[in-house]
């Protein structure tokens, strides 16, 4: 099956050897976003909550892009530095993604890209 790039300027550039996000058929995996500001690559200003609306605004710039929106996302994945951020992701998670929610994961991990606290990625199905 062939794969698709798809890249936006509305989500941060990719840093490294990877794709913001690759179709292949209904699916589109999303890359994992932390929460950059578009155009000036720097680190959301504000609390735990403005930078997880970054990862989410981010990821709803990419699954837009594609075609889709985060409603579309079967999975995601919450990489966070500190568990007890969990019940601050729920909330804002939910301001982007209706019930049915997609099936997560949320996992603790020690140290993230450029020293941030949250990062998350998805799959659509389109």
């Amino acid at each position: 099956m062939p794969k698709e790039t798809i890249h936006t300027d509305g989500a941060p550039a990719a840093v490294g050897t990877y794709s913001q996000a690759v179709r292949v058929g209904q699916f589109v995996f999303l890359s994992g976003q932390i929460p950059l500001v578009p155009g000036t690559m720097e680190v959301a200003a504000g609390d735990f909550r403005a930078r997880a609306r970054q990862v989410f605004e981010n990821l709803k710039a990419v699954a837009e892009a594609a075609g889709g929106s985060l409603n579309d996302a079967v999975k995601l994945t919450i990489f966070l530095t500190d568990l007890d951020d969990f019940a601050a992701v729920n909330e804002v998670m939910a301001e982007y993604c209706d019930e049915p929610y997609p099936a997560r994961a949320a996992v603790q991990v020690a140290a993230l890209p450029k020293g941030v606290d949250v990062e998350a990625d998805a799959i659509l199905a389109l």
